[in-house]
Protein backbone atom coordinates (compact mmCIF):
# COMPACT_ATOMS: atom_id res chain seq x y z
CA UNK A 1 0.00 0.00 0.00
CA UNK A 2 2.53 2.69 1.00
CA UNK A 3 4.22 1.85 -2.35
CA UNK A 4 0.98 2.89 -4.28
CA UNK A 5 1.04 5.82 -2.34
CA UNK A 6 4.42 7.12 -2.92
CA UNK A 7 3.49 6.51 -6.82
CA UNK A 8 -0.02 8.61 -6.45
CA UNK A 9 2.22 11.45 -4.21
CA UNK A 10 4.44 11.21 -7.68
CA UNK A 11 1.77 11.87 -10.15
CA UNK A 12 -0.62 14.64 -8.12
CA UNK A 13 2.90 16.39 -7.73
CA UNK A 14 3.47 16.08 -11.58
CA UNK A 15 -0.19 16.96 -12.42
CA UNK A 16 -0.62 19.94 -9.70
CA UNK A 17 3.16 21.13 -8.88
CA UNK A 18 1.19 24.59 -7.29
CA UNK A 19 -0.90 25.60 -4.39
CA UNK A 20 -3.87 27.23 -4.10
CA UNK A 21 -3.43 31.10 -5.83
CA UNK A 22 -6.14 32.71 -3.24
CA UNK A 23 -3.92 31.65 0.14
CA UNK A 24 -3.86 34.28 2.33
CA UNK A 25 -0.02 34.41 3.41
CA UNK A 26 0.55 34.02 7.23
CA UNK A 27 1.87 36.76 9.58
CA UNK A 28 5.85 35.59 10.07
CA UNK A 29 4.09 34.17 13.95
CA UNK A 30 1.49 32.10 12.53
CA UNK A 31 3.53 30.62 10.11
CA UNK A 32 6.45 29.53 12.56
CA UNK A 33 3.31 27.81 14.84
CA UNK A 34 1.89 26.56 12.02
CA UNK A 35 5.06 24.71 10.11
CA UNK A 36 4.05 21.17 9.93
CA UNK A 37 5.80 18.58 12.13
CA UNK A 38 8.35 16.79 10.44
CA UNK A 39 7.41 13.29 8.58
CA UNK A 40 8.16 10.33 10.33
CA UNK A 41 7.26 6.63 9.25
CA UNK A 42 5.74 7.84 5.85
CA UNK A 43 3.03 9.70 8.05
CA UNK A 44 1.36 12.73 7.19
CA UNK A 45 2.94 15.44 7.48
CA UNK A 46 1.41 18.20 10.59
CA UNK A 47 0.18 14.84 12.16
CA UNK A 48 0.47 15.46 16.10
CA UNK A 49 -0.15 19.30 16.19
CA UNK A 50 -3.05 18.82 18.07
CA UNK A 51 -2.46 17.64 21.03
CA UNK A 52 -5.24 18.91 23.83
CA UNK A 53 -8.05 22.03 24.56
CA UNK A 54 -7.20 25.03 23.13
CA UNK A 55 -7.22 28.59 25.07
CA UNK A 56 -10.22 30.91 23.49
CA UNK A 57 -11.81 27.89 20.90
CA UNK A 58 -15.47 27.33 20.71
CA UNK A 59 -16.49 24.03 22.49
CA UNK A 60 -19.07 22.87 20.02
CA UNK A 61 -18.97 22.47 16.84
CA UNK A 62 -22.28 21.57 14.46
CA UNK A 63 -21.70 20.22 10.92
CA UNK A 64 -24.27 18.43 8.73
CA UNK A 65 -24.24 16.52 5.33
CA UNK A 66 -23.45 13.38 3.76
CA UNK A 67 -24.29 10.07 4.97
CA UNK A 68 -21.25 8.70 2.68
CA UNK A 69 -18.54 9.23 5.16
CA UNK A 70 -20.89 9.23 8.61
CA UNK A 71 -19.22 6.40 10.16
CA UNK A 72 -15.83 7.63 9.43
CA UNK A 73 -16.68 10.64 10.79
CA UNK A 74 -18.29 9.32 13.85
CA UNK A 75 -14.97 7.71 14.67
CA UNK A 76 -13.22 10.91 14.57
CA UNK A 77 -15.79 13.32 16.52
CA UNK A 78 -15.26 10.57 19.18
CA UNK A 79 -11.42 10.69 18.97
CA UNK A 80 -10.81 14.51 18.44
CA UNK A 81 -13.07 14.94 21.65
CA UNK A 82 -10.84 13.06 23.75
CA UNK A 83 -8.32 15.19 22.67
CA UNK A 84 -9.47 18.47 22.75
CA UNK A 85 -12.85 18.53 25.00
CA UNK A 86 -14.39 20.18 21.74
CA UNK A 87 -17.88 18.28 20.89
CA UNK A 88 -18.75 18.44 17.20
CA UNK A 89 -22.60 17.70 16.44
CA UNK A 90 -22.68 15.72 12.93
CA UNK A 91 -26.23 15.40 11.20
CA UNK A 92 -25.93 12.70 8.49
CA UNK A 93 -28.72 14.32 6.63
CA UNK A 94 -27.75 13.84 2.83
CA UNK A 95 -24.72 15.80 1.03
CA UNK A 96 -27.51 17.92 -0.54
CA UNK A 97 -28.70 19.18 3.47
CA UNK A 98 -25.36 19.30 3.89
CA UNK A 99 -24.58 22.11 0.89
CA UNK A 100 -28.03 23.96 1.84
CA UNK A 101 -26.66 24.21 5.68
CA UNK A 102 -23.67 26.04 4.44
CA UNK A 103 -25.29 28.22 2.22
CA UNK A 104 -27.94 28.95 4.66
CA UNK A 105 -25.08 29.28 7.19
CA UNK A 106 -26.76 27.15 9.69
CA UNK A 107 -24.09 24.87 10.07
CA UNK A 108 -20.50 25.67 10.96
CA UNK A 109 -19.21 23.22 8.26
CA UNK A 110 -21.16 21.31 5.29
CA UNK A 111 -20.07 17.75 4.03
CA UNK A 112 -20.77 16.46 0.87
CA UNK A 113 -19.38 13.80 -1.77
CA UNK A 114 -20.39 15.74 -4.41
CA UNK A 115 -18.68 18.98 -5.22
CA UNK A 116 -20.84 21.99 -5.37
CA UNK A 117 -21.89 23.27 -8.55
CA UNK A 118 -20.98 26.80 -9.81
CA UNK A 119 -24.60 27.74 -9.17
CA UNK A 120 -24.49 26.43 -5.48
CA UNK A 121 -21.08 28.38 -5.06
CA UNK A 122 -22.83 31.67 -6.21
CA UNK A 123 -25.79 31.03 -3.87
CA UNK A 124 -23.22 30.94 -0.99
CA UNK A 125 -22.80 33.93 1.38
CA UNK A 126 -19.49 33.74 0.65
CA UNK A 127 -16.20 32.24 -0.82
CA UNK A 128 -16.28 28.20 -0.17
CA UNK A 129 -13.80 25.83 0.32
CA UNK A 130 -13.83 22.06 -0.22
CA UNK A 131 -11.36 20.14 1.69
CA UNK A 132 -11.10 16.32 0.91
CA UNK A 133 -11.20 14.67 3.73
CA UNK A 134 -10.84 10.57 2.69
CA UNK A 135 -11.62 8.57 -0.50
CA UNK A 136 -14.16 5.38 -0.50
CA UNK A 137 -15.96 3.15 -2.92
CA UNK A 138 -19.81 3.04 -4.29
CA UNK A 139 -20.63 -0.33 -4.41
CA UNK A 140 -23.95 -1.60 -5.75
CA UNK A 141 -24.81 -3.88 -3.22
CA UNK A 142 -27.84 -6.71 -3.00
CA UNK A 143 -29.33 -9.40 -1.65
CA UNK A 144 -30.17 -12.44 -3.78
CA UNK A 145 -30.18 -15.14 -1.80
CA UNK A 146 -29.56 -17.54 -4.51
CA UNK A 147 -25.77 -16.70 -5.30
CA UNK A 148 -22.59 -17.89 -3.82
CA UNK A 149 -20.03 -16.04 -5.94
CA UNK A 150 -20.26 -11.94 -5.93
CA UNK A 151 -22.47 -10.65 -9.03
CA UNK A 152 -20.87 -9.45 -11.65
CA UNK A 153 -21.75 -6.39 -13.11
CA UNK A 154 -20.94 -4.35 -16.72
CA UNK A 155 -21.27 -0.54 -17.15
CA UNK A 156 -23.90 -1.55 -19.14
CA UNK A 157 -25.82 -3.94 -17.27
CA UNK A 158 -25.49 -1.49 -14.39
CA UNK A 159 -27.22 1.38 -16.33
CA UNK A 160 -29.57 -0.98 -17.69
CA UNK A 161 -30.88 -1.81 -14.36
CA UNK A 162 -30.99 1.73 -13.07
CA UNK A 163 -33.15 2.27 -16.25
CA UNK A 164 -35.27 0.15 -15.72
CA UNK A 165 -34.63 -1.47 -18.95
CA UNK A 166 -33.12 -5.11 -17.24
CA UNK A 167 -36.38 -6.20 -14.73
CA UNK A 168 -35.43 -9.96 -14.06
CA UNK A 169 -32.55 -11.07 -12.32
CA UNK A 170 -32.05 -13.78 -14.98
CA UNK A 171 -31.72 -11.29 -18.26
CA UNK A 172 -29.97 -12.93 -20.82
CA UNK A 173 -27.20 -9.72 -20.16
CA UNK A 174 -26.92 -10.61 -16.67
CA UNK A 175 -26.56 -14.46 -17.17
CA UNK A 176 -23.98 -14.38 -19.38
CA UNK A 177 -21.26 -12.77 -16.47
CA UNK A 178 -23.63 -14.64 -13.90
CA UNK A 179 -24.17 -18.61 -14.56
CA UNK A 180 -25.65 -18.46 -11.05
CA UNK A 181 -28.37 -16.50 -12.43
CA UNK A 182 -29.62 -18.37 -14.90
CA UNK A 183 -32.40 -19.83 -13.01
CA UNK A 184 -32.97 -16.71 -10.65
CA UNK A 185 -36.57 -15.85 -12.23
CA UNK A 186 -37.42 -12.79 -10.06
CA UNK A 187 -38.40 -9.29 -10.53
CA UNK A 188 -35.28 -6.79 -9.30
CA UNK A 189 -35.83 -4.56 -6.59
CA UNK A 190 -34.33 -1.09 -7.29
CA UNK A 191 -33.51 1.21 -4.15
CA UNK A 192 -32.38 4.77 -4.65
CA UNK A 193 -31.71 7.39 -2.65
CA UNK A 194 -34.93 10.02 -1.91
CA UNK A 195 -32.66 12.56 -0.42
CA UNK A 196 -29.86 15.01 -2.05
CA UNK A 197 -26.94 12.58 -1.81
CA UNK A 198 -23.18 12.95 -2.85
CA UNK A 199 -23.41 9.21 -3.29
CA UNK A 200 -25.82 9.83 -5.69
CA UNK A 201 -24.06 12.50 -7.73
CA UNK A 202 -20.79 10.03 -7.49
CA UNK A 203 -23.09 6.95 -8.90
CA UNK A 204 -24.92 9.43 -11.74
CA UNK A 205 -21.44 10.52 -12.40
CA UNK A 206 -19.90 7.42 -12.95
CA UNK A 207 -23.60 6.28 -14.85
CA UNK A 208 -23.19 9.46 -16.79
CA UNK A 209 -19.94 8.77 -18.14
CA UNK A 210 -20.28 5.16 -19.58
CA UNK A 211 -23.94 5.28 -20.42
CA UNK A 212 -25.53 7.94 -23.47
CA UNK A 213 -28.78 6.90 -22.84
CA UNK A 214 -28.63 7.08 -18.99
CA UNK A 215 -26.71 10.91 -19.64
CA UNK A 216 -29.53 11.96 -21.81
CA UNK A 217 -32.38 10.67 -19.92
CA UNK A 218 -31.23 10.91 -16.26
CA UNK A 219 -27.46 12.75 -16.13
CA UNK A 220 -25.93 13.13 -12.77
CA UNK A 221 -26.79 15.14 -9.69
CA UNK A 222 -27.35 15.09 -6.27
CA UNK A 223 -31.09 14.38 -6.77
CA UNK A 224 -32.67 12.97 -10.21
CA UNK A 225 -35.31 11.99 -11.79
CA UNK A 226 -35.33 7.76 -10.92
CA UNK A 227 -36.73 5.78 -13.89
CA UNK A 228 -37.68 3.64 -11.50
CA UNK A 229 -37.33 1.72 -8.12
CA UNK A 230 -37.76 2.46 -4.25
CA UNK A 231 -36.24 5.66 -2.82
CA UNK A 232 -34.65 5.37 0.40
CA UNK A 233 -32.81 8.14 2.84
CA UNK A 234 -28.49 7.73 3.30
CA UNK A 235 -26.68 5.29 2.88
CA UNK A 236 -27.52 3.62 5.85
CA UNK A 237 -31.58 3.22 4.52
CA UNK A 238 -30.60 1.68 1.15
CA UNK A 239 -29.14 -0.57 3.06
CA UNK A 240 -31.86 -1.50 5.67
CA UNK A 241 -34.12 -1.68 2.71
CA UNK A 242 -31.67 -3.96 0.55
CA UNK A 243 -31.25 -6.11 3.59
CA UNK A 244 -35.07 -6.52 4.19
CA UNK A 245 -36.26 -6.91 0.37
CA UNK A 246 -34.97 -10.42 -1.04
CA UNK A 247 -33.62 -9.32 -4.95
CA UNK A 248 -32.82 -5.93 -4.27
CA UNK A 249 -29.91 -4.21 -5.64
CA UNK A 250 -28.81 -0.59 -4.64
CA UNK A 251 -25.44 1.65 -4.18
CA UNK A 252 -24.22 2.80 -0.94
CA UNK A 253 -20.90 3.49 0.61
CA UNK A 254 -18.80 0.11 0.57
CA UNK A 255 -18.76 0.45 4.83
CA UNK A 256 -22.38 -0.06 4.91
CA UNK A 257 -22.48 -3.29 2.87
CA UNK A 258 -20.11 -4.37 4.61
CA UNK A 259 -21.39 -3.80 8.70
CA UNK A 260 -24.94 -5.04 7.14
CA UNK A 261 -23.30 -8.47 5.64
CA UNK A 262 -24.35 -7.56 2.35
CA UNK A 263 -23.13 -8.80 -0.77
CA UNK A 264 -21.86 -6.25 -3.76
CA UNK A 265 -20.91 -6.73 -6.83
CA UNK A 266 -17.59 -6.95 -9.05
CA UNK A 267 -17.94 -4.13 -11.79
CA UNK A 268 -16.13 -4.47 -14.96
CA UNK A 269 -13.52 -1.47 -15.50
CA UNK A 270 -12.64 0.72 -18.51
CA UNK A 271 -10.04 -1.57 -18.99
CA UNK A 272 -12.09 -4.43 -19.01
CA UNK A 273 -11.02 -5.67 -16.11
CA UNK A 274 -13.54 -7.24 -12.95
CA UNK A 275 -12.45 -5.31 -9.84
CA UNK A 276 -13.74 -6.04 -6.53
CA UNK A 277 -14.35 -3.05 -4.57
CA UNK A 278 -11.00 -1.80 -2.36
CA UNK A 279 -8.93 0.43 -1.07
CA UNK A 280 -6.71 -0.78 -3.19
CA UNK A 281 -9.13 0.28 -6.39
CA UNK A 282 -10.14 3.33 -4.99
CA UNK A 283 -6.03 4.41 -4.56
CA UNK A 284 -5.80 3.50 -7.99
CA UNK A 285 -8.55 5.67 -9.41
CA UNK A 286 -7.14 8.38 -7.45
CA UNK A 287 -3.63 7.62 -8.79
CA UNK A 288 -5.05 7.78 -12.51
CA UNK A 289 -6.69 11.23 -12.25
CA UNK A 290 -4.24 13.26 -10.27
CA UNK A 291 -3.44 15.37 -13.35
CA UNK A 292 -7.22 16.47 -13.47
CA UNK A 293 -7.02 17.85 -9.89
CA UNK A 294 -7.77 21.60 -10.04
CA UNK A 295 -6.71 24.37 -7.66
CA UNK A 296 -10.64 24.12 -6.57
CA UNK A 297 -10.10 20.39 -5.77
CA UNK A 298 -13.65 20.08 -7.11
CA UNK A 299 -12.29 16.79 -9.10
CA UNK A 300 -14.40 13.72 -10.26
CA UNK A 301 -12.52 10.12 -10.35
CA UNK A 302 -14.79 7.73 -11.68
CA UNK A 303 -14.35 6.10 -14.72
CA UNK A 304 -10.71 6.35 -14.62
CA UNK A 305 -8.12 4.31 -16.63
CA UNK A 306 -6.43 1.45 -15.50
CA UNK A 307 -6.39 -2.27 -15.08
CA UNK A 308 -6.72 -2.14 -11.16
CA UNK A 309 -8.97 1.08 -11.10
CA UNK A 310 -12.34 0.36 -9.04
CA UNK A 311 -14.84 2.81 -11.32
CA UNK A 312 -17.06 4.39 -9.26
CA UNK A 313 -14.91 5.85 -6.57
CA UNK A 314 -15.01 8.88 -5.59
CA UNK A 315 -13.24 11.89 -2.89
CA UNK A 316 -15.94 12.94 -0.10
CA UNK A 317 -14.81 16.77 1.19
CA UNK A 318 -15.97 19.02 4.03
CA UNK A 319 -17.18 22.59 2.83
CA UNK A 320 -16.61 25.85 5.00
CA UNK A 321 -16.39 29.47 4.21
CA UNK A 322 -13.45 30.98 3.80
CA UNK A 323 -13.57 33.66 5.46
CA UNK A 324 -15.27 33.42 9.15
CA UNK A 325 -17.05 36.03 11.63
CA UNK A 326 -16.50 33.88 14.46
CA UNK A 327 -13.20 33.48 16.04
CA UNK A 328 -13.79 31.13 18.45
CA UNK A 329 -15.53 28.82 15.88
CA UNK A 330 -12.59 29.71 13.22
CA UNK A 331 -10.30 28.35 15.80
CA UNK A 332 -11.95 24.88 16.46
CA UNK A 333 -12.77 24.83 13.06
CA UNK A 334 -9.69 25.09 11.48
CA UNK A 335 -7.83 22.56 14.45
CA UNK A 336 -10.66 20.57 13.62
CA UNK A 337 -10.13 20.30 10.12
CA UNK A 338 -6.34 19.91 10.38
CA UNK A 339 -6.62 16.75 12.75
CA UNK A 340 -8.71 15.27 10.35
CA UNK A 341 -6.61 15.43 7.48
CA UNK A 342 -3.52 14.70 9.61
CA UNK A 343 -4.06 12.73 12.67
CA UNK A 344 -7.70 11.78 11.50
CA UNK A 345 -6.20 10.01 8.49
CA UNK A 346 -5.12 6.35 10.31
CA UNK A 347 -8.54 5.51 11.36
CA UNK A 348 -9.92 5.61 7.56
CA UNK A 349 -8.78 2.12 6.40
CA UNK A 350 -10.22 0.02 8.90
CA UNK A 351 -13.53 1.51 8.05
CA UNK A 352 -13.32 0.68 4.44
CA UNK A 353 -12.06 4.86 3.32
CA UNK A 354 -8.86 5.18 1.36
CA UNK A 355 -6.47 7.76 3.30
CA UNK A 356 -5.86 11.02 1.87
CA UNK A 357 -2.41 10.95 -0.16
CA UNK A 358 0.32 13.06 1.34
CA UNK A 359 0.06 15.29 -1.90
CA UNK A 360 -3.92 16.21 -1.48
CA UNK A 361 -2.62 16.78 2.51
CA UNK A 362 -0.59 19.13 1.33
CA UNK A 363 -3.07 20.55 -1.16
CA UNK A 364 -5.34 20.63 2.17
CA UNK A 365 -3.18 22.68 4.38
CA UNK A 366 -3.19 25.44 2.23
CA UNK A 367 -6.70 25.98 2.22
CA UNK A 368 -6.70 25.36 5.94
CA UNK A 369 -4.24 28.29 6.39
CA UNK A 370 -6.01 30.19 3.77
CA UNK A 371 -9.36 29.95 6.32
CA UNK A 372 -9.11 34.06 7.70
CA UNK A 373 -11.17 35.69 10.96
CA UNK A 374 -11.53 39.39 10.40
CA UNK A 375 -8.43 39.80 8.32
CA UNK A 376 -6.60 37.60 9.69
CA UNK A 377 -5.60 33.96 9.63
CA UNK A 378 -7.73 31.69 12.31
CA UNK A 379 -5.51 28.40 12.42
CA UNK A 380 -3.45 28.98 15.57
CA UNK A 381 -0.91 26.47 14.57
CA UNK A 382 -1.12 23.96 17.40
Amino acid sequence: MLKKFVIFVCLLMLGVACGPTDVAKPTTATAATAAPAATTGGAPQGAGLIKGPFDGEAKTMNGAGATFPAVLYSKWFNEYEKVTSVKVNYQSIGSGGGIKGLQDATVDFGATDGPMSDEQLQAAKGTVLHIPMALGAVVLTYNVPETKAPIKLSSDTIAGIFLGEIKKWNDAKLVADNPDLKNVDKDIVVVHRSDGSGTTFAFTDYLSSVSDAWKTKVGKSTSVNWPTGLGAKGNEGIAGEVKQDPYAIGYVELIYAVQNKLGYADVKNKAGQWVTPSLDGVTAAAAATADKVPEDLRVSIVNADGDKVYPISTFTWIIVYQNQGDKPKAIALTRLLWWATHDGQKFSADLSYAPLPDAIVKRDEAKIMSISVNGAPAFPGQ
